[in-house]
């Protein structure tokens, strides 16, 4: 039995399988001022024995939250002289040209505690200036008798030479033990010295935290019988251990959403988007050739719009998703130009939608969709949490219908086709700067509300169907159990393609792969796997692609490669100039978990219709008779006509009307639009 655990932002989901498929699911409130106690709580109810687990997958926001809310430890950093400020001056951009009151997150260090430390390496890695090891140790007995907690250190050109920050660091060990120190040399070691400073910076901000979360979990799940300690799912889609993922916590920044883009991939097609919508965001990420897409470039606390340029850059892999604020607990509220607007700001699980009864006063897409009848008062959860429906009607009645002049059933949806539009204009967008028409593609939807408004976005995509899977509203839980244990190495090596040393980069590739093997061998993954990816760009670009490195006669097929590569994403060749690399990475995985994220609990004898509800449908004139129906009674090939309502605990399926539904072989409902 494996178990795989996604704290969000409003939810605790919990999935566990075993060698038949799915065989239990739950859903508990997020407890965020104690996440790991909403974790213990839901493996209590999720199963009456613990004791036969073998594998917990654990995913988390906490990373997340902490670099928002800035509750992380006291930091230092440590720059090459001149270089303190690199925090503060970015890359000198103006994410919004025009806006006079431009607001830019606060560097994680304050100036005060930025320190120019005397030392100089050049570019190819020679040292210019010798480090200053006397002002080092002086600074580091200074700051710990201060009460900083955590260092890091950020010298110049330490991706091609990693000696001085590697002789600061023992020097801090010797004289300062109780602080910790992050290396840029460790963390990111790769070109670019804004990305690298904010990066290492944040990864040591974190990491006390996240070490005392993670073991404050081993011990829980200890308690509850489980003897073996989870795993960590990572940003990029691989699982790492507790002592890994303590050491780098930055890794786990979008843990949560990577599961589901896994999930998709398994159960899906080759090609396809993925549609997850939670309590407080909604994510979209493009599966291409069966694996999601992967990132090294990602924001995290974006100020403005969610703009690219507006938060604090991490250079780390993650899943290539688009993140919007708008999920179940998304606040609705009119703007000062009288305008509808939902998000991004969320009523999360506590206090929740005004519907919980848990003390929220603000209306919110939850609020509305039940107010449509899309939602039964009585199941959601399973009937594990009662709504209160009037209390809906009254919120939005008093913040959203009695000001525009509407009825509270047109304010309601207002919201939901409002959400629906912004969902699928994100959708576009980051379809087709991926070079796909995301018409074209079908969607896979998931998450506690991304059924509720899948067939609303693909008719605004112009997409001819929607797939809920089983377990729909679990499915980023599910996913963290096909992960297998892997991790990304990268070393910056920039060189025009004509003039690389191969057996250098050989060195390079054979030094991360063994390093790759020896990190899993820890794990006691003894099959290891590496797939080689080269960063490259046009001489005189500003931003490279990734270029997968095959065979063993890579070198002559590196820069064809690279021309597939550019033309897939552009449609067209680049200018007639030089290519050069930047990176080489690797990443060292072990074998994938062979698992079904089949329903084995769906029980297809008996009425599955429950029985009828008034629905708002506009185009069938309002509230119409909308059959409801039980997911787990509806057998594989039941077709069944909109409008209608398919429930099951975790997720609702709407079907509008002149759409209709079948349920798959593999159990998952698919939705005709």
């Amino acid at each position: 039995m494996r178990i795989g655990v996604d704290i969000g932002g409003t939810f605790t989901d919990l999935c566990a399988v075993d060698e038949t498929g799915i065989v239990a699911v739950h859903k508990v409130l997020t407890t965020h001022d104690e996440p790991a106690r909403a974790v213990e709580e839901g493996l209590a109810a999720l199963l009456p024995d613990l004791g036969a687990v073998e594998q917990v997958v654990h995913g988390t926001t906490l990373v997340t939250n902490a670099l928002i809310e800035r509750k992380g430890s006291r930091t230092a950093l440590l720059a090459t002289a001149g270089f303190r400020d690199v925090l503060e001056m970015r890359r000198e951009h103006r994410y919004e040209l025009y806006d006079l009151h431009l607001e830019l997150p606060a560097p994680l260090v304050p100036r005060h505690l930025r320190f120019d430390v005397p030392e100089r390496l050049l570019a190819d890695g020679s040292v210019h200036t010798g480090l200053d090891e006397e002002y080092v140790a002086r600074l580091g007995r200074e700051l710990a008798g201060r009460g900083i907690e955590a260092v890091a250190v950020c010298f110049l050109h330490a991706f091609t030479n990693p000696a001085h920050e590697r002789r600061a660091g023992e020097i801090l060990a010797e004289v300062a033990p109780s602080l910790r120190v992050a290396l840029s040399s460790d963390v990111v070691p790769e070109i670019r010295e804004f990305e690298r400073t904010s990066t290492t910076v944040a990864n040591v901000y974190v990491q006390d935290l996240t070490e005392r979360y993670l073991r404050d979990l081993e011990q829980r799940l200890h308690r509850l019988g489980i003897g073996r300690a989870p795993h960590i799912m990572l940003s990029n889609g691989g699982l790492a251990t507790v002592d890994t993922a303590a050491r780098y916590p930055i890794r786990i920044l979008e843990s949560g959403p990577a599961g589901g883009a896994l999930a998709a991939a398994a159960i899906g097609p080759p090609d396809l988007l993925a549609f997850d919508m939670g309590g407080t965001t909604a994510k979209l990420c493009l599966i291409a050739g069966g694996e999601p897409l992967v990132t090294h470039q990602f924001e995290v606390d974006r100020k403005y719009r969610l703009l690219p340029g507006s938060g604090l850059p991490v250079r780390v892999p993650v899943t290539d998703l688009i993140e919007i604020g708008v999920g179940g607990g998304s606040i609705a509220r009119i703007d000062a130009l009288g305008l509808l607007t939902v998000g991004p700001d969320s009523a999360g699980s506590e206090p929740g939608p005004v519907c919980y009864g848990r003390g929220g006063t603000e209306p919110t897409v939850t609020d509305a969709d039940l107010v449509l009848g899309y939602l039964d008062p009585g199941y959601f959860l399973g009937g594990g949490l009662r709504l209160d429906a009037e209390a809906a009607r009254a919120v939005l009645r008093e913040k959203i219908a009695g000001p525009l002049g509407v009825s509270v059933e047109e304010a309601a949806w207002g919201i939901h086709t409002s959400v629906n539009d912004d969902m699928a204009n994100a959708a576009r967008v980051h379809a087709v700067e991926r070079g796909h028409d995301p018409a074209k593609l079908p969607m896979y939807t998931f998450g506690g509300a991304g059924p509720v408004h899948g067939a609303g976005v693909a008719r605004a995509l112009g997409a001819s169907s929607v797939v809920a899977p089983p377990a729909a509203g679990v499915l980023s839980a599910a996913g963290f159990l096909t992960a297998p244990l892997a991790f990304d190495f990268v070393r910056s090596a920039r060189a025009a393609v004509h003039d690389l040393a191969w057996e250098q980069v050989d060195a390079l590739f054979a030094e991360m792969e063994a390093e790759g093997a020896a990190l899993l061998a820890k794990s006691g993954v003894d099959e290891v796997t590496h797939r080689r990816v080269a960063e490259m760009r046009y001489a005189g670009q500003g931003y490279e692609i990734r270029v997968p490195v095959h065979g063993g006669h890579w070198p002559g097929t590196l820069i064809d490669e690279f021309t597939r590569t550019y033309r897939a994403l552009y449609r067209r060749s680049g200018p007639e100039v030089g290519v050069e690399v930047l990176n080489w990475r690797v990443v060292s995985s072990g074998p994938k978990p062979v698992v079904s994220l089949r329903l084995t609990s769906s029980d297809a004898s008996g009425d599955a219709r429950k029985g009828t509800r008034k629905a708002y449908f506009p185009s069938a004139g309002g509230f119409v008779d909308t059959a409801v129906f039980d997911r787990y009674r509806l057998a594989p090939g039941t077709r069944v006509g909109g409008p209608a309502i398919v429930e099951e605990r975790e997720s609702t399926v709407v079907v509008p009307p002149g759409a209709h539904c079948v349920v798959r072989a593999d159990s998952a409902v698919e939705v005709t639009v």
